[in-house]
Order: C-alpha cells, then structure tokens, then sequence
C-alpha cells in the first residue's frame, strides 16, 4: 500500500459550485496508482464538498436556489460576525457536507457518467480554500 496527501487550493470568485474534478482527477493520476481510495476534506466551515451532475448547469443553478431557500440570508441568526451571510454560510455546509470518499477502479475515480465534484462556496465574497486530499492504495 501507498499513500499520499495533498492541499488543494481553491480561489472562489462568487458563491456557488465550482467544479473541481479535472484539478483533482490531474492530481491522483499523477500519483499513478491502480485501486485505492480518495478522500477529500474541505478545511472551511462555510464551504463544503458534493459530487453532483456535471452535464446540465440547470442542476446546478436549481441546487444553488434550493440551497439558498433552506438556509437564507439575514434571517435574523444571532451569529452574523461576518454579514448576513455569515450563519446561512454555516447551515449550508452543514447540509451539504464537507467530506467525499471516491473510489480509485483501474487508475481512474470511480465517478459516474455525469458526475463531477464540486467545492461548493457559501459566502458571498472570493476566498481561498483548502481541501486536503489523501489517496491510499495499490
């Protein structure tokens, strides 16, 4: 068995998806393994991870509107410290999570037709963030 582990470093522009797969899928590949496990761990509280369609952006822009119902702005939270978007940043990655585990079958992430991952940013304003990647395998 082998291991390695990587920061990846994401700059936000705006709230919403950001699609990571390609930047992820470049970084295993050159680690050049057969089988193993990937798992991703966003380093933020106000950010989280999904695997999601990648095809039609409808999906995205639905899941983005959906999200943002559940958990709106300045809905009168007690812990605003950064704005309105502060506490409603907070739920959302609550309910999207912050962790993915992605198999590793033949030197390739074990994604779907349509799947692609996705950072999926809460705040408003741009950031810079962090998902620590560990692949173990063979």
């Amino acid at each position: 068995m082998r291991q390695a582990t990587h920061l990846l470093a994401i700059e936000t522009r705006r709230q919403g998806l950001h699609e990571i797969t390609d930047m992820v899928a470049d970084w295993v590949h050159a680690r050049d393994l057969s089988e193993g496990l990937l798992t991703l761990f966003c380093r933020h509280t106000s950010a989280s991870l999904l695997v999601q369609e990648n095809a039609a952006p409808e999906v995205r822009s639905d899941l983005e509107a959906w999200v943002a119902r559940l958990a709106p702005e300045s809905a009168g939270y007690a812990h605003d410290d950064e704005g309105p978007d502060d506490m409603p940043a907070h739920l959302r990655a609550t309910l999207t999570g912050i962790q993915l585990s992605i198999p590793l079958i033949a030197g390739r992430l074990a994604l779907g037709t349509w799947q692609g991952i996705y950072l999926f940013e809460h705040r408003r304003r741009p950031h810079r963030r962090e998902i620590a990647l560990h692949l173990i395998g063979a």
